[in-house]
């Protein structure tokens, strides 16, 4: 079973018990939380370390909610953004909205239905990212960035040196993810040829690209071996322990 890193989301909620209730249902689904009291206890946690999402109370001590919201936006990276609060008229529904948060519910609201919405931000999210590469050409997997065009494959923001086919394979697996090969089917895909006892080369390449992308070769967790039918490639956006 493939273990992702948490998605890590931050409450901002000055009521300590509507806090610990989020956190608790939200760590029950397996996401990694933050709880802020006020508004610069918040911002302060948003400056330290990247968040995935932000649930969002607008009544908040000193830095209210809207400014939040407003600050957030205002910066270079997106994060989904979900109010939470006790002002139920439709003016600040509106006005949160427009400031850039994604969702809004008023209190009390159903904790079911907050996750429910948070999981739908979530998708939208990886919707996006995903079109985003199509449009730009790009394929991202985990540490992994590849540029078909320019035929170039950055590792943690740092350029591979790879041969001409070594590309080719890693570009073959990156575009097909989870899907299992055999050697005679990637020397047919990648080499244009499968005749008998040419299966070696596509050992010996994957055991240099291997050697060029994994954290341990010895334990690959991209380019996983299917032990008597051939290769698959694992892909991550937030890569964990393989199977």
């Amino acid at each position: 079973m493939v273990t992702r890193t948490m998605k890590r989301i931050l409450v901002i909620e000055d009521d300590p018990d509507i806090g610990e209730m989020i956190g608790i249902n939200l760590r029950d689904e397996g996401y990694a939380v933050d709880i802020a009291t006020h508004g610069a206890e918040g911002l302060e946690r948003l400056k330290a370390q990247p968040y995935e999402l932000v649930v969002l109370d607008l009544m908040l001590p000193g830095i209210d909610g809207l400014e939040i919201c407003r600050q957030i936006r205002s910066g270079p990276s997106y994060q989904p953004i979900v109010i939470v609060s006790a002002k139920s008229a439709e003016t600040h529904r509106i006005l949160g909205l427009e400031l850039g948060a994604d969702d809004y519910l008023t209190k009390p609201f159903s904790v079911p239905e907050l996750i429910a919405r948070i999981r739908a931000l979530f998708r939208r999210a990886e919707a996006m990212a995903r079109q985003a590469q199509l449009k730009s050409g790009l394929i991202a997997c985990g540490r992994l960035r590849i540029d078909p065009a320019g035929r170039e494959a950055t590792l943690d923001g740092e350029p591979l040196a790879l041969t001409g086919k070594e590309f080719d394979l890693l570009l073959f697996f990156a575009r097909h993810p989870g899907q299992v090969f055999s050697r005679r089917a990637l020397l047919d895909q990648v080499w244009g040829y499968s005749h008998d006892g040419y299966e070696h080369t596509v050992n010996s390449h994957i055991n240099r690209l291997r050697g060029k992308i994994e954290r341990d070769p010895a334990r690959p967790d991209l380019i996983q071996t299917v032990w008597g039918v051939g290769y698959k490639f694992v892909a991550r956006e937030q890569e964990g322990p393989s199977a």
